[in-house]
């Protein structure tokens, strides 16, 4: 497997005076992600529930639904020329009777950590429709419990502590309790680990769960979560103007900017139940 941390001898300089010492990073490796063998993308993460994020991948371009639809996932020996095992090619065997992804979503460039979306032709090729509705959620939340997210996101990144250089998703409850934690290099890879652990755990569709986010909400992101049945995105920063519009579309509800008390809610606002307004 790879490794999730890698050391590095750096010069630190502190008030015009310099030392060497050895520094913590995150690591960034390619993954090709095969379906039945044949080669569909490569995307830059961080090693680590690399079946998981294989898995929500597909999900979010809407190639499976449910567990039963993988019939297997394994590492592929033999990825290099002498025959070791890299462990950043995986393959995904779908099941009986699950068509395979159509030819458009083969990536013919690798899909880079900061941007899972580059080379997507148009909109229409992502706006995927997704196998739930998101927009008949029963979800309500408090404001005082989605504020108390973002700590309880930071608390559990065990990774981030050493490096400071991973964004995390975290999948909670309508009271707050934290379900499931994934951290990587990529905002988007982070999502499809979280995502395609409920898959492989028959969790899918996510009803009356909330998503939560370090840094933005992009497009991208609002599309996972509407394609995993996650009625609510917050992000600690701002989302995007299509973000917005594709949540309104989908009747997500999309909250940005979650830092302390105070938040900007862009679309879905009834989720959160009356909120006192002058």
């Amino acid at each position: 497997m790879g490794r999730v941390t890698v050391r590095r001898r750096v010069l630190r300089v502190r008030d015009g005076e310099g030392a060497y010492r050895p520094d913590t990073l995150a690591a960034e490796e390619p993954m090709e992600i095969r379906v039945g063998g044949r080669a569909l993308t490569v995307t830059m993460r961080t090693p680590g529930d690399d079946f998981d994020l294989a898995a929500g991948f597909l999900v979010s371009e809407g190639v499976v639904h449910a567990a039963g639809d993988v019939a297997g996932i394994r590492y592929c020996a033999g990825a290099t020329a002498d025959g070791g095992n890299t462990y950043n090619v995986v393959d995904v065997v779908l099941a009986r009777g699950v068509a395979a992804p159509d030819a458009s979503l083969e990536r013919n460039f690798y899909t880079t950590s900061s941007c899972g979306l580059c080379g997507k032709a148009s909109l229409d090729a992502v706006r995927t429709s997704a196998a739930w509705s998101v927009a008949d959620d029963p979800l309500r939340i408090g404001p005082e419990v989605l504020a108390a997210l973002p700590d309880r996101l930071r608390a559990a990144q065990r990774v981030f502590d050493s490096t400071g250089g991973l964004h995390a998703a975290g999948l909670f409850s309508a009271d707050g309790e934290l379900l499931c934690l994934r951290e990587d290099v990529g905002r988007h890879n982070a999502v499809d680990k979280v995502v395609g652990h409920a898959l492989r755990s028959g969790l899918l569709p996510l009803r009356e769960t909330v998503l939560m986010v370090s840094g933005r909400a992009s497009f991208e992101l609002v599309q996972k979560a509407a394609m995993a049945g996650i009625p609510l995105l917050a992000a600690v920063s701002a989302p995007s103007s299509l973000a917005v519009d594709l949540a309104e579309e989908s009747g997500l509800t999309l909250v940005g900017f979650l830092r302390g008390t105070s938040m900007n809610v862009y679309s879905g606002a009834e989720r959160l139940g009356p909120v006192p307004t002058p």
